[in-house]
């Protein structure tokens, strides 16, 4: 009687006073993170997208090295305590931070030279924490690709992100659109590429073009590399040691902040901060 008489109550009680938000349900401490999605200063052009040499930027040129300083004191306002950046353990980021620290590779244009370790020295950060993956493609590759498996021949066959049906063809304007000199500084470019809805449609652009190739190839494709990559990217930061306090800074190419975005969002772990949002910041 008594067990039907809490029955009866609970549910006179959500139906008065509603149900709890999902949010609600996780009260643990979130840790903030900001992602800052980037072009590469130095330019490797290892991406589907090129930039023309014409339209690349010196980031060492007195105009352009003056508003990296404003994206740095931009960023500053987020307040770090860790930084996590697109690097290969063996890139050594941290014997290079040391390095930094005693005044060499200041003439070095990569991103995590001119934006991570600078940072890092001026917020005197001991280190910086390398989480960039292979995926499990490239695992295969690697172990099995004397092998020439024929499974996998096949699914990267025309596997190229060459693709000229209508939307690529959109995307191909959309990108090129997102380049420096479309902006009136740096910073600017960087609050437009780190919107919402720039990754909403860049995000996009791997459910075109080759993500149609054949019946399920490029859909396989992109679970096996990118997103899988992108995965392994986040479990690595979430393996960054942390406590309450600890505000994670994350940079990384424009690409897998989009996919971060994602993650980091629906994760019950992180409080996800929108670059946008450091306007408010003194």
């Amino acid at each position: 009687m008594k067990f039907s008489i809490i029955i009866v109550l609970l549910t006179v009680s959500t139906f008065l006073f509603g149900q709890k938000k999902p949010s609600e349900y996780f009260t643990n401490p979130k840790t903030k993170v900001l992602v800052v999605g980037s072009f590469h200063f130095d330019y490797p052009n290892m991406d589907a997208h090129k930039t023309e040499k014409n339209n690349q930027v010196d980031v060492l040129e007195p105009k352009r090295a003056a508003e990296i300083t404003e994206i740095i004191n931009y960023i500053k306002k987020f307040k770090p305590t860790k930084i996590a950046i697109e690097a290969w353990p063996d890139w050594k980021a941290n014997e290079k931070l040391k390095e930094y620290k005693n005044g060499k590779h200041r003439d070095q244009r990569d991103e995590r030279y001119q934006v991570a370790m600078r940072l890092a020295n001026e917020l005197n950060l001991p280190e910086l924490f390398s989480i960039d993956a292979r995926s499990v493609l490239d695992d295969y590759s690697e172990t099995f690709g004397k092998k020439d498996s024929v499974y996998f021949k096949n699914l990267l066959e025309d596997y190229d992100f060459l693709s000229d049906d209508a939307v690529s063809k959109q995307y191909n304007i959309f990108i090129k659109s997102t380049e420096p000199k479309n902006f009136k500084s740096l910073l600017d470019m960087f609050k437009y590429m780190n919107s919402k809805e720039y990754h909403q449609y860049e995000y996009g652009a791997y459910l075109t073009g080759d993500f149609r190739l054949r019946e399920h190839d490029g859909a396989d494709l992109l679970a096996l590399y990118w997103y899988n990559r992108n995965l392994r990217m986040f479990r690595k930061i979430q393996e960054i040691p942390k406590n309450n306090e600890d505000r994670i800074l994350v940079i990384a190419g424009n690409g897998h902040a989009s996919v971060l975005r994602q993650l980091f969002t629906s994760s019950p772990e992180y409080d996800y901060v929108e670059f946008s949002t450091l306007d408010q910041k003194k």
